[in-house]
Order: C-alpha cells, then structure tokens, then sequence
C-alpha cells in the first residue's frame, strides 16, 4: 500500500488564510476564501483536483496505451473541475477532462477507445465518480 497526504494548516477564521502542502513538500501554497471564491493568487481545492486528476489520467492512459503496444511520444491533459458556489452546500458539479496525444500510427477511433477506457478507470477517476457529470474530449496531433 501507498500512502500520501496534503496537509492544511489554517489560521483565524472563514476569512483567514492556510497553507497547504503535500507530503513530498512540492506543493506549498497559499489557501483562502478569496483564492477559491473571489480570484485571489494562491491556490484552491479545485486546482488541485483537477492537477491530480489530469496527473493521474495522463499516466493511467500512457499504462494503457503502451500495455497495448502503442509509442507514446506525448499526452497533454487539461482536467477542469466546476465548483457551483450558488448550491447550499457549494458542489463540484462537472469534470471536463481534454487530453490531445502523439501517438505514430493510431487511428482516432482507438485513441478514443482508450481515452474512454483510461476517464473510467484511472484511480482519480474513479474516486471522482460523484460528479454528477465527467466529460471528455480526446484528440490526436
């Protein structure tokens, strides 16, 4: 088994601060209402699932890509995650994952396939399930 964490440490209250690090101590950023709500510089849960779901998914699909055969040269995914601050509790209400590959000799039927495959399957993916809707567009270059 693996075991990873970010940790939060927050000051005062709702219109404090925090920050937020992980365990290998490459994400270090500031958290607050203003960076999740208002546009403020720092960091917010959001972007940060959609950096560990566009991680995870961009890795799953190489596994997959190359466990059947294909010379992966480059995948590029973008995983935009839709926070809906008006619902009482405020929801993630869409995933919309874009992914764009360079793959010599595979048809855009099979990349699509796999795409298809790797949203359903990578492990972020499937703990992301509750969104009530995850989206994909997935493209060659």
């Amino acid at each position: 088994m693996i075991n990873q964490f970010g940790k939060t440490e927050w000051q005062g209250d709702i219109k404090g601060h925090g920050d937020i690090t992980t365990k290998s101590g490459t994400v270090n950023a500031l958290l607050s209402t203003g960076t999740r709500f208002e546009g403020q510089k720092g960091t917010n849960p959001e972007e940060l699932i959609g950096a560990a779901h566009s991680g995870c998914y961009t890795m799953f699909l190489n596994h997959v890509l190359s466990a059947a055969g294909h010379q992966v040269e480059s995948i590029t995914t973008t995983s935009t995650v839709t926070l809906d601050p008006g619902q009482s509790p405020p929801k993630i209400t869409k995933i919309h994952v874009s992914t764009e590959a360079k793959i010599p000799g595979l048809s855009a039927e099979e990349f699509q396939k796999q795409a298809e495959f790797a949203k359903a399957n990578c492990p972020v993916s499937q703990v992301l399930s509750a969104v009530p809707e995850m989206t994909l567009e997935a493209k060659l270059s």
